[in-house]
């Protein structure tokens, strides 16, 4: 069965210049391939703050769209996050997503596509992979990252030279990283099934 990748835009903020780069990388993902690739935006989702009063390790969910969340993040063997960085760090939204569900994120692959300022994202991306981390996501090395200057100087997002490498080396290693895990939920499955 194919890998399948979810890209995760990240932002839900109105005018968001996320959405012009992640068209871009799934359209980039689409030609590499290696898996089938999905876009998961935020902003379709609607959760609202995180309102389930149970550990989400327990998956003892009440509310219809945690039940939908959790059946949509399950279904993905591996992840690209594309983050905006605001204030140092990652948006609340993507906080707060993340936050609904725990196992469904486990033993996972991701990569991150960072987008900022000066700075083009990087911070925010490193803030993240404090909480991937903590999901029990792997994130990979090759971390592709936009500046908005001069990404949008023409106010459509024209990719810089290389960027298109920096991505395709990033899903080689989001690709690898995805099959890898997939033995390892499959292996710790297996063994619940036989306690």
């Amino acid at each position: 069965m194919a890998l399948r990748i979810g890209i995760v835009l990240g932002s839900t903020r109105p005018g968001r210049r996320g959405e012009q780069i992640a068209s871009w990388v799934l359209e980039a993902a689409r030609a590499h391939g290696g898996a089938d690739y999905e876009l998961i935006d935020l902003a379709h989702h609607r959760l609202g703050n995180l309102d389930e009063g149970g550990n989400p390790n327990l998956q003892q969910y009440q509310h219809p769209h945690t039940h939908e969340w959790s059946a949509l993040i399950d279904g993905f063997d591996g992840f690209v996050f594309l983050v905006p960085e605001y204030n140092h760090s990652f948006p609340g939204a993507l906080k707060n997503a993340l936050d609904y569900v725990y196992r469904e994120w486990n033993d996972k692959a991701a990569g991150i596509v960072s987008y900022g300022g000066h700075a083009a994202g990087v911070r925010a991306a490193e803030a993240l992979r404090l909480v991937l981390a903590e999901l029990q996501v792997a994130t990979v090395r090759t971390q592709p990252a936009v500046p908005l200057i001069p990404t949008f100087a023409s106010g459509a997002f024209v990719p810089q030279e290389g960027l298109d490498t920096a991505v395709r080396g990033m899903l080689d290693q989001v690709t690898a990283w995805s099959e890898a895990l997939r033995g390892v939920r499959e292996a710790k499955a297996r063994t619940a099934a036989a306690a």
